[in-house]
């Protein structure tokens, strides 16, 4: 993948957990509780999150973001033997406020000041959205701010990335797409989308359809966005 510069884009749409916030903050503040296994929690909490909604969606069994990431804390928390409802409660409420990554807001500045329209797609509850998005302080950075819930499936499916078009009014061509996860990036640009696969991870390449335009470690390094 190459840098590029994204010529006659109209809007920047990111993903939210993982892309702009950090889905392992609530584990992390619970370091003195978990003990050693925080980051093993924090790991297969993400793990099961992911793979309850892709199964959920294949199923047409819907439960929507919220439960499931009750769902896969509790998973999490069975694997390493810890039995504490006060702890579970915890974290559930400290995912409501997951920090965002330090250049998220100074990133969203640019993009406004060079009259980009900015969004969020993602698998959260517009409450969840809501709470991280006012926890971090960009609300007036952002256009919108979209759940998977409207659509009632989770993605990659396509009818959630046709919400960014439908919503802000502009065609795929004219959306850059942000995301940490590969697999979410490759679906994207399987869609149509110009897309940026932010691997703050280091994760290998995905063999799936539809390869990112490009690839950068943090969200400090979009290439230049150039205005239709």
């Amino acid at each position: 993948m190459t840098t590029l510069k994204l010529d006659n884009i109209k809007a920047c749409v990111f993903d939210a957990y993982g892309t702009m916030f950090d889905v392992n903050a609530a584990a992390r503040e619970e370091q003195a509780a978990l003990g050693d296994k925080w980051e093993e929690i924090a790991n297969n909490w993400r793990m099961k999150q992911l793979q309850y909604t892709w199964l959920r969606s294949l199923q047409k069994r819907h439960a929507d973001f919220w439960q499931v990431t009750g769902d896969a804390l509790d998973f999490a928390l069975a694997t390493s033997n810890i039995d504490d409802a006060a702890l579970r409660d915890r974290l559930m409420q400290l995912y409501l406020k997951l920090s965002a990554y330090p250049e998220v807001k100074s990133m969203l500045e640019a993009l406004k000041a060079a009259n980009i329209k900015t969004a969020i797609l993602s698998n959260g509850t517009q409450k969840m959205l809501d709470a991280a998005v006012e926890n971090a302080n960009i609300g007036a950075l952002l256009d919108g701010s979209y759940s998977i819930e409207d659509v009632g499936i989770y993605k990659p499916d396509p009818s959630v990335y046709q919400m960014a078009v439908d919503r802000l009014g502009v065609s795929p061509s004219e959306i850059s797409f942000q995301s940490s996860n590969a697999w979410d990036a490759y679906a994207a640009k399987a869609f149509g989308f110009n897309v940026i696969w932010c691997n703050r991870f280091g994760q290998a390449d995905e063999r799936l359809p539809g390869t990112p335009d490009a690839q950068i470690t943090d969200l400090s390094a979009l290439p230049p966005i150039v205005g239709a």
